[in-house]
């Protein structure tokens, strides 16, 4: 395995397999770097995608951070479904938690269809806590306490960015369909030709053995998935969403928002952070207050689709709404709120230090 130094300080590692390990170069720094950053790619993406995100982290939190590009489910191991791309992560994080004693928390950013993936590996990853709490520390140097943890490690953040977290069969949930029903109603049959298994679970089409789609059975803790145990376990949840100009998530789905709850939204007032064009920090809201607001202020025809948002919402979220509509790129907004190529997409270098000044180590 070849270590690549770069002239800030940062070393990186590419493995055979295509994962992405970045680290500051410095010993005294990366020795006390107890923190695990998972960073998850989208639909026919790779570990690369997230080169410059990384490098960022590393660059900024030198100290803190330990970041690992998932590599499991590159390119068209992308259409095998969530819940295999799931299993497949959740092992992949325990396999580095494995080769890595030191560390104590673990968080996760994740990219568009990654941040479903990430959502399904927590629950697989999810450990109760221990019934006795004990003085003398764990095996991986961190001192034990009365939570559950995932894989071990204590969760701190859980971050995604354009994730279709409400699926994408809604009214604009996939904007390059125009919003036309007759369109949206032809996708939804014939997506799986084209992404297959994955795209079935994205447009809530999946049947699996009689049981109900996967994203539904995501909003609980399902047979020995603690889908939503584990999301409440993070002491942050962060949706950084696109506003427009995304043709391949809508506002609405990333966002986890109804129709009628987008907002307003102007010019950026921060120079620091130009296409940050508002922020929402949202409490968690009970079942009976949630189905109260839906039926006052939506008129949804989209069922599922409510359960989904109304699930959800049972967590507290901090919301992110970016626009790049001045930028020359905006119709690659899906690509450039990530960073995805550094020459091509830096416009969206602000969203990425907001969200490393933002993080919780």
């Amino acid at each position: 395995m070849q270590i690549n130094v770069s002239k800030d300080g940062i070393c990186s590692s590419e493995s055979v397999n295509g994962s992405r390990d970045v680290w500051s170069c410095k010993d005294s720094l990366a020795s006390s770097a107890d923190h695990l950053v998972i960073m998850v790619h989208g639909i026919l993406g790779s570990s690369s995608n997230w080169k410059y995100g990384a490098e960022q982290f590393v660059k900024w939190l030198p100290d803190k951070v330990f970041v690992h590009c998932s590599e499991r489910n590159i390119a068209t191991l992308t259409l095998d479904g969530v819940d295999v791309m799931g299993e497949r992560l959740a092992n992949e994080v325990l396999d580095v938690i494995q080769e890595k004693p030191n560390l104590c928390k673990i968080s996760f950013v994740a990219h568009s269809v990654g941040g479903l993936v990430a959502r399904y590996a927590i629950g697989k990853l999810y450990r109760p806590p221990k019934e006795e709490v004990k003085e003398d520390i764990c095996s991986n140097g961190c001192k034990e306490e009365q939570r559950g943890t995932i894989g071990g490690l204590e969760a701190i953040n859980f971050v995604t960015v354009a994730s279709p977290h409400l699926g994408s069969r809604g009214n604009k949930q996939v904007p390059f369909l125009f919003g036309v029903t007759a369109f949206e109603k032809a996708a939804s049959s014939v997506i799986h030709w084209i992404f297959r298994r994955t795209g079935r679970h994205l447009f809530l089409t999946d049947d699996d053995e009689g049981k109900p789609p996967l994203l539904k059975r995501m909003l609980e803790d399902y047979e020995e998935c603690y889908f939503m145990t584990a999301l409440c376990l993070f002491k942050r949840r962060v949706l950084y969403s696109n506003v427009g100009y995304d043709h391949i998530v809508g506002w609405r789905t990333s966002s986890i928002r109804r129709d009628s709850e987008l907002p307003k939204w102007g010019e950026s007032l921060n120079e620091k952070y130009p296409h940050i064009v508002y922020e929402e920090h949202c409490k968690a809201c009970d079942v009976e207050w949630c189905e109260t607001t839906s039926t006052e202020n939506d008129d949804s025809s989209d069922k599922l689709e409510e359960e989904l948002l109304r699930g959800l919402s049972r967590v507290s979220w901090e919301k992110i709404d970016v626009s790049f509509h001045t930028s020359r790129l905006r119709f690659a907004a899906h690509s450039v709120i990530q960073v995805k190529d550094e020459y091509m997409h830096i416009d969206g270098a602000d969203v990425i230090q907001h969200m490393i000044d933002h993080f919780h180590t």
